[in-house]
């Protein structure tokens, strides 16, 4: 249900593997992904690969008839990983000057199933959205349960006091589309956290 406070939705930012897994499910779920942001009006952001489950995720978003804005760092270009054909590719110094842009020109970031590089750039954007650099809400695309241990390290630091249980509602997994942009469309971004005599 809509409502005047609904969070206005353009660009996604979508971290996600260069590999493809060991399951099918995962290039399906990205192709699902890429379908469900064309036929949404949904810009894609992502790291400007053709390989693993962001080529997919971005040939699908592109075969659909939507718009791909790749942000790739230079030495993975040289290296001929980034896809042809994106509405527009940005090369830019290095990885993170890669994330600095993808954050500032998402309105929402989600990772699919991927590796140690999906993991590391989600869990910044939600690191940064606690202390008042990132208002994009950050979700998980949570496949076939992919993400269960994550949700349950989450669950861990809120039960043994590193992470607050509000802070904790601010992140999301799960492994329904309309749920998840259900959720970014009404988030609130964290309570910026004080300090003591500041």
């Amino acid at each position: 249900m809509c409502s005047q406070e609904e969070k206005q939705m353009k660009k996604i930012a979508v971290y996600c593997g260069a590999s493809s897994g060991n399951d099918p499910v995962y290039t399906k779920a990205a192709q699902n992904l890429g379908a469900y942001l064309a036929s949404h009006q949904l810009e894609l952001i992502y790291g400007g690969g053709g390989f693993g489950l962001m080529g997919a995720l971005a040939k699908e978003v592109l075969a659909k008839g939507g718009v791909v804005h790749g942000i790739i760092p230079k030495v993975l270009y040289d290296r001929g990983a980034a896809l042809d054909g994106l509405t527009d590719l940005e090369v830019v110094a290095d990885m993170a000057t890669r994330k600095q842009r993808m954050l500032t020109e998402a309105d929402g970031c989600l990772a699919l199933p991927g590796g140690p590089g999906t993991l590391e750039e989600i869990s910044e954007a939600f690191s940064w959205a606690r202390i008042g650099e990132n208002n994009a809400p950050c979700a998980f695309f949570n496949v076939m349960g992919y993400y269960n241990p994550l949700a349950q390290m989450f669950d861990q630091m809120t039960a043994k006091g590193f992470l607050t249980v509000a802070d904790r509602q601010k992140l999301c997994f799960s492994d329904s589309l309309t749920a998840i942009f259900t959720f970014m469309k009404t988030y609130i971004p964290p309570e910026i956290r004080t300090y003591p005599g500041h």
